[in-house]
């Protein structure tokens, strides 16, 4: 366990280098609107979700009209993500509840996130962490996956051990901007093709070994 603390804070201060101003790459105005572009954003490409919210968000600006959409409609103006139909309807039954339960208000507390149709650990940390700066959980994404396993941080392949793992080895201060930058790492250099950490004279590899 003291080894990996050590590898995490010298891949920390690398990643520091690389990228010292981190936020997720999702687009949004409001916690609301954040919460909706990360429950579409799963297994979906980030550029891809910001493209169709653009759109989304203007025409469907409250929590209020997501839920009295007509979701045959709704299901169309989300069509290019995966998993469209079901996405559908986890944020109108979600939108649903927050008009409703919360009076449009994002819950603070973990808890009550994951208890909302679409919301996972992921999900809600993202959310915590971006729209209030609150630490909740390390955010585990199919990039964080495949760098922390490159990293020799983790051996697991579940998200939600590989998050308990993180948790545990990295500085809670840091789980919210430590997981940008392995998002950003795995996808500048450390890519599912590819590990191109050495190419660019990265020494981030090293510490795996």
């Amino acid at each position: 366990m003291q080894n990996l603390k050590i590898r995490v804070k010298n891949i920390k201060k690398e990643l520091d280098r690389l990228f010292p101003k981190t936020t997720t790459s999702l687009i949004y105005k409001t916690p609301f609107q954040l919460l909706i572009a990360t429950i579409l954003s799963a297994q979906c490409t980030d550029t891809l979700v910001n493209k169709i919210t653009k759109p989304l968000f203007k025409k469907y600006k409250t929590p209020k009209a997501f839920a009295n959409a007509n979701i045959n409609q709704l299901t169309k103006d989300i069509y290019p993500v995966t998993f469209y139909r079901n996405k559908a309807k986890m944020i109108q039954k979600t939108s649903r509840i927050i008009h409703e339960e919360y009076k449009d208000k994002i819950p603070r507390e973990k808890k009550l996130l994951i208890k909302l149709p679409g919301v996972a650990s992921k999900t809600a940390n993202v959310v915590l962490g971006h729209a209030f700066g609150i630490t909740s959980g390390f955010v585990v994404d199919t990039h964080v996956k495949r760098v922390a396993k490159r990293l020799g941080l983790t051996k697991h392949t579940d998200p939600a051990k590989i998050e308990g793992e993180l948790m545990q080895i990295v500085p809670e201060k840091d789980w919210i901007k430590f997981a940008d930058q392995l998002i950003w790492l795995g996808r500048k250099y450390c890519t599912a093709r590819k590990d191109k950490c050495i190419e660019h004279g990265l020494k981030l590899t090293h510490y795996s070994k």
